[in-house]
């Protein structure tokens, strides 16, 4: 699935490649925060000055975010299915996703340039080892990858509803989803996601995201530290 109409200062690629992340909307600016944080006193401004600056900084670290729900972004996210799945426990955000109910074409799978081996303290982790010889099991991975698909196709032409026929195809299928989401979450998920204890594929995710939007709220980017670079 081809990213459609994002300019490439808004589209990151991920996972070698395989995957994207683009910035589809915007409606907001940090401005937009300050506003709503002085809305009490009747008065709107366009252009951020220090004392709007001094506010942000103020806002998130007493937790008086709500103002920061009112700038909101709505990303496209081409990602595999395993990676989607952990996006959409963040019920924040909403979401709306192209459905192998209504079309069978461009099915694409994720195959891992390298794998990781199972940490043995914390059972949610990895490490990785380069002297993991991963060679043969990536190789593996694909031939399963594309048998799943083989099979999928087979049902289809044995007239297997698409519905049906969908269940065999691997949790490595690319899925293209839009997200949309309000600042105050948005940065509770990268909080979440670009932490060491996040999947590192999620985690590719959550570092683009900074990057996508960093140009927009550069106040709080810095405020953050996040390295955009």
């Amino acid at each position: 699935m081809q990213n459609i109409n994002i300019p490439p200062e808004k589209h990151i690629k991920v996972l070698d490649g395989q995957g994207w992340i683009g910035l589809i909307d915007k409606m907001g600016t940090e401005a937009t925060c300050v506003n709503a944080a002085r809305v009490s006193f009747g008065k709107m401004k366009n252009e951020m000055d220090e004392k709007d600056v001094i506010l942000l900084k103020y806002l998130i670290e007493n937790k008086h975010t709500s103002p920061l729900e009112h700038l909101v972004f709505t990303f496209s996210i081409h990602c595999p299915l395993f990676v989607r799945g952990q996006w959409h426990r963040h019920r924040t955000w909403s979401y709306n996703e192209i459905s192998r109910r209504y079309t069978e074409f461009d099915i694409t799978f994720y195959t891992p340039a390298r794998l990781r081996q199972q940490a043995q303290v914390n059972r949610q982790a990895s490490v990785e080892n380069s002297n993991f010889n991963d060679s043969e099991l990536i190789n593996t991975i694909d031939k399963h990858n594309k048998k799943s698909l083989k099979l999928y196709e087979y049902l289809l032409d044995s007239g297997i509803c698409r519905e049906q026929a969908r269940g065999v195809l691997s949790q490595n299928m690319m899925v293209t989803f839009w997200g949309t989401v309000d600042l105050n979450n948005l940065l509770h998920f990268l909080e979440l996601r670009d932490s060491e204890h996040a999947q590192r594929e999620i985690r590719e995710y959550a570092i683009a995201i900074k990057k996508l939007i960093a140009p927009y709220i550069p106040n709080i980017a810095n405020y953050y530290g996040w390295k955009t670079d």
